[in-house]
């Protein structure tokens, strides 16, 4: 087991921002870390990580205690703050170079961590003189110098452009692939290009821990459909797995069934059935971020 929590909590004063946090992350695997501003997230980081110390409960990484071991855990670990600290007068090159130093890297590695984030057109420059979407690549390259077993990525994509968002989340795709990889994001869509499986916090604690095949298959399907004339919704309401029927507007229905299954066959079949035609067929699954908002409401 790569991660490994059980029952943390943090108190900061009189507020609790973990409550009984648990939850284990296998090797390799991608899992994404979800949870509106203040639930949690960065502390539950932190604390992996071994920059706090939790007040109680224990956390493992990699094998070793976060509280008793923090030197081998820190060896394992790969961290990308959310605030990724960086110091913008060194270069590209000199910034990894000192810290390559303090891992005891090779200057190999150095070169070949720059190739694998994108980084050479810019390794030249000063830090403060790339753009953030730039800065952040150097902050995972600095994250991935001494090669860890388990990657904790906060935010890794903030400030990236189209282009260089599929080519991180490509890089993050391939490390998962051999690493354990840990990350936070507030992008929906990143999570559903990236990740195995996702838990949500909400308030510090854990409100979901699923793959994302498994919160699909808890999904509703909505149907809209347009008829060429008007249907009472009560005989909408004997198709199979109907949950509830709308008439959205003239002869235009909203039908919600309580399944992922293609409904609009049926729907289809509805219409043949009743001498019906159809002027626009449509079929709408319950969004990720639709998901995350009931969970975190």
């Amino acid at each position: 087991m790569a991660i490994e929590v059980n029952n943390i909590s943090k108190l900061y004063g009189s507020q609790k921002a973990l409550n009984k946090v648990s939850f284990k992350v296998n090797k390799p695997e991608i899992v994404g870390f979800l949870g509106p501003n203040g639930a949690g997230k960065s502390t539950m980081m932190k604390i992996l990580t071994t920059y706090i110390d939790a007040s109680e409960g224990q956390a493992v990484v990699n094998g070793f205690d976060v509280q008793t071991n923090k030197l081998n855990v820190q060896k394992s670990v790969g961290y990308l703050p959310e605030h990724n600290p960086l110091y913008l007068e060194q270069y590209v090159k000199e910034y990894l170079a000192f810290n390559a130093a303090v891992y005891g890297v090779s200057k190999k590695r150095i070169a070949d961590v720059i190739q694998l984030t994108g980084l050479t057109p810019e390794a030249h420059k000063k830090i403060g003189q790339l753009s953030k979407g730039y800065q952040q690549r150097v902050g995972l390259a600095n994250a991935l110098l001494h090669d860890p077993e388990v990657l904790i990525l906060d935010e890794p994509t903030t400030g990236l452009d189209p282009n260089q968002l599929v080519d991180i989340r490509n890089l993050i795709r391939k490390l998962g692939e051999e690493k354990t990889v840990f990350l936070s994001t507030h992008i929906m869509q990143e999570v559903e290009a990236m990740c195995d499986r996702v838990i949500i916090i909400n308030k510090g604690e854990i409100v979901a821990n699923k793959t994302l095949k498994a919160l699909r298959e808890g999904q509703e399907q909505i149907v809209v459909v347009e008829f060429d004339y008007r249907v009472e919704t009560v005989f909408l309401e004997k198709l199979p797995h109907v949950k509830k029927v709308v008439n959205v507007h003239d002869f235009m229905y909203e039908i919600t069934f309580n399944t992922t299954a293609d409904m609009r066959s049926s729907v289809f079949d509805f219409a043949h059935d009743n001498a019906l035609k159809i002027l626009q067929l449509n079929q709408k699954n319950t969004s990720l971020e639709t998901l995350f908002r009931e969970l975190t409401a």
